[in-house]
This record gives structure tokens, sequence and C-alpha cells, in this order.
């Protein structure tokens, strides 16, 4: 089941204050114009900081802000490149150390 779809008119009321609360792209600090429409690369867009796909939730506001569609697609399901925030606990995680 689609987490986005699954909980739809929470998700519709974070997108609303996303659009309302913020004028600046996260990713590339550039301003948002609101009113051009998918599927162009400058429409609005809300991007997860921490993706759904690794477990960061599409209803939390804390976890939503706005990006230009474009700059959303390149970021991907990466990391957010501000915070470095890591969604997996520490005994998930692995070390690795490329040199000795």
């Amino acid at each position: 089941m689609n987490v986005r779809s699954a909980n739809g008119h929470k998700r519709r009321e974070v997108r609303t204050r996303v659009l309302r609360e913020e004028n600046d792209c996260y990713l590339c600090h550039e301003p948002v114009d609101k009113t051009i429409k998918t599927p162009d690369d400058r429409s609005p867009e809300v991007h997860e900081l921490i993706p759904v796909s690794l477990g960061g939730s599409p209803t939390d506001r804390t976890n939503c802000r706005l990006t230009h569609r474009g700059c959303n697609r390149r970021q991907g399901n990466r990391l957010d490149p501000i915070t470095h925030q890591t969604p997996l606990p520490a005994d998930r995680r692995t070390e690795r150390t490329w040199w000795t």
C-alpha cells in the first residue's frame, strides 16, 4: 500500500500548509512559482527530508519542505543534503574504513 495515498486527507493538509507557509525551494533556495502546473520542472512539489522509502512520514509537517519538481527529482530518495539525517537506527548502519 502506498503510504502517500493511505492518508490522503492528512497529506493534502500538509501539502496545503507547505504551499502556504514557504516560498523558496528548500534545495536550490530560489523562489517557487506556485502557479506553474506539473509536469513542469519549476512547478511546486513537497519534498520529504527523510524519504518515505527510507521510513520518513509524508504527513509529518516537520518532514516536509517546498521544492521545485526538478530539484526534488534530482534529489531522489537520498538523505537530506542540509541536515544529513540518517533514518536507519545505529544497529542497522554499517561503518566502513576504506584505508588502514
